[in-house]
């Protein structure tokens, strides 16, 4: 199996297909059969592409070079994800207030402006915050557990 990259003389586009050899490629080219995944335009040709040179046996194997960067996915996205949102939430604690098990009735008195708008973090139950959704008190679970501050070393 070889891959190649193509694109549409239409609009351009690129995008990449395995056929079985370049014969079947090019076979497949002159009859239309191949269409661009975009405009569906039949008219395509091979894009340029940087070849993967294997490394001499006496060195190194240098890292592939890639002309168009595929987004990362699966496990290495979900670490990369939860480490932004673990080092945001360690970025904004210290700017916030820590009132335990208050914070249904301390977020509902800033709601009601009898407290003057803070910043807080505490404990809640899903019932009380399920009461704070529905009264339209903006509040959210910290995605990352943290460990209160009585409860610390």
């Amino acid at each position: 199996m070889i891959v190649f990259d193509l694109c549409c003389t239409a609009g351009d586009h690129r995008f990449e297909a395995w056929f079985a050899s370049s014969d079947s490629f090019a076979d497949q080219q002159a009859r239309g059969l191949i269409g661009c995944p975009v405009c569906g335009d039949s008219a395509v040709k091979k894009a340029v592409m940087a070849p993967r040179v294997g490394a001499k046996s006496n060195q190194a194997a240098a890292a592939p070079v890639s002309v168009a960067t595929e987004p990362e996915s699966g496990p290495e996205l979900v670490r990369k994800l939860l480490a932004g949102i673990a080092a945001k939430q360690a970025e904004m604690l210290p700017r916030s207030r820590w009132v335990g098990r208050d914070f249904a009735d301390a977020a509902r008195a800033m709601h009601e402006g009898r407290a003057a708008e803070d910043l807080i973090h505490g404990q809640a139950s899903p019932e009380e915050a399920e009461a704070l959704r529905d009264d339209g008190i903006a509040a959210m679970p910290l995605l990352v557990p943290i460990v209160p501050p009585e409860a610390a070393n």
